[in-house]
């Protein structure tokens, strides 16, 4: 029996992996006062539809219901969350919403993605204000950062600036033309220069203004390096920008710089847009996100603009194993091991008493002996060892895993403080 192509299970350890980042993106999702929330897992296929059109059909898994409706799994929580939100009429204002789940998507499994994958969220519903995107910026970073990942960087861009610099070269301010281009912009990071200026030029765009928009989309640094570099005068929301720059200067968030190549390819973004990067990795974005005030136009809500961000569990968990950060993760557990079987019943009552501190705890439970009872102590920081003459004298031996040192500790003391005594303050 096989899994349709494009799934896959999620053992043990992916789980866990999982668990982990869900955990501390629920922290802090709570620290900055989002309401944590389950969107439907089903939407209508005319709600998906709402901005992204009959295409989105070639992306998503759609079907008729058994009452001949026709529905699709969501593949974002964006649009449910604003089809949410934009419904609640007497909602207080500014709103703050999170999310964490699986979603599908109907795309060529890739490394780090398949076709169902697990996204967290955080979206804001209300006036338009950058301290809005300062804030979804500022909560991005300290994700990364409370997750150990380093060389973590935020490239920010606006929409209209970009617009607006397609309609002085091309001349236009055709919605046809504006998207392609974008749309052009936004493959850079995925084909080749060559690639794209053949794809558009057969589309019947003139190759030396394609060559003139992607120059201009590998202009990135800070303000002062992108002023030198460009005259930035002929741009709209260049002063919007700045502003944004300086509000996450004064928040501490230092880790962002400005990227005219930073589009995002969904037609509803309508203002700063940004995507989240490992400067090491050859992965992709990490996580991304910008204002899409189109969007709660769409569902007929004009009072309300929304801004919001959405990351990849997979791909961050895969940037972990990169940075060897998910093998230390692994180590803060402890395996209580016993000579043999008249030493079982105290080694469980150790293990039941570690887990009651909140201290993760193995223990083989098939009695087996003391070789093959070293196979759950691998993934271990610590590994307490219960003998009978150790123990005739109060003691237990504890044995670190990483270093391979070991001695004895007495058993009263472990009971009385287990967190210091085995130096584990940060479980």
């Amino acid at each position: 029996m096989e899994l349709p192509r494009g799934m896959k299970d999620f053992d043990g350890e992916e789980n866990t992996n999982i668990e982990h980042v869900r955990s501390h993106f629920k922290k802090l999702s709570n620290l900055y006062g989002f309401s944590f929330m389950d969107p439907s897992p089903i939407e209508l296929l005319s709600t998906l539809e709402t901005k992204s059109g009959p295409g989105i059909r070639d992306e998503i898994y759609y079907f008729k219901d058994k009452g001949d409706r026709e529905v699709a799994l969501r593949f974002d929580f964006t649009m449910g969350l604003t089809r949410y939100a934009t419904a609640q009429k007497s909602m207080k204002l500014p709103a703050k919403i999170s999310a964490f789940g699986g979603v599908f998507r109907y795309d060529e499994p890739q490394k780090g993605r398949y076709r169902y994958f697990h996204q967290w969220d955080i979206e804001i519903y209300g006036k338009a204000s950058l301290e809005s995107e300062a804030e979804i910026i500022e909560i991005t970073s300290r994700l990364f950062d409370s997750l150990l990942l380093k060389d973590i960087i935020i490239d920010i861009n606006h929409r209209n600036l970009v617009e607006s610099y397609i309609n002085k070269v091309f001349d236009s301010k055709e919605p046809q033309l504006v998207a392609d281009i974008l749309r052009a912009v936004d493959k850079i990071a995925k084909k080749s220069k060559e690639q794209i200026l053949k794809e558009f030029q057969e589309k019947g765009y003139a190759i030396e203004k394609l060559e003139k928009i992607l120059e201009f989309s590998q202009i990135k640094g800070s303000i002062a390096d992108v002023e030198k570099a460009f005259d930035v005068s002929q741009l709209e929301s260049w002063d919007e920008l700045k502003q944004l720059i300086d509000s996450l200067d004064n928040r501490g968030v230092s880790n962002v710089r400005i990227n005219f190549g930073i589009v995002r390819g969904l037609d509803y973004y309508s203002g700063i847009v940004f995507e989240v990067f490992d400067k090491n990795s050859t992965l992709g974005a990490l996580a991304g996100g910008g204002r899409y005030d189109t969007l709660t136009k769409a569902f007929n809500r004009e009072d309300i603009g929304a801004t919001g961000v959405a990351g990849g569990v997979e791909r961050i968990i895969l940037t972990m194993q990169e940075q060897k950060i998910i093998s230390e993760l692994k180590q803060n557990r402890v395996a209580v091991l016993y000579i043999n079987e008249e030493m079982q019943k105290v080694a469980h009552s150790i293990t039941s008493l570690l887990r009651l501190n909140n201290i993760p705890t193995d223990i083989d439970l098939a009695g087996r002996n003391m070789k093959k009872q070293m196979d759950i102590a691998t993934n271990a920081k610590f590994a307490i060892i219960v003998g009978p003459q150790e123990l005739e004298n109060g003691n237990v031996v504890l044995k670190d895993m990483v270093n391979g040192t070991e001695g004895t500790i007495s058993l009263e003391k472990l009971t009385e403080d287990p967190k210091s005594i085995l130096n584990l303050e940060m479980l």
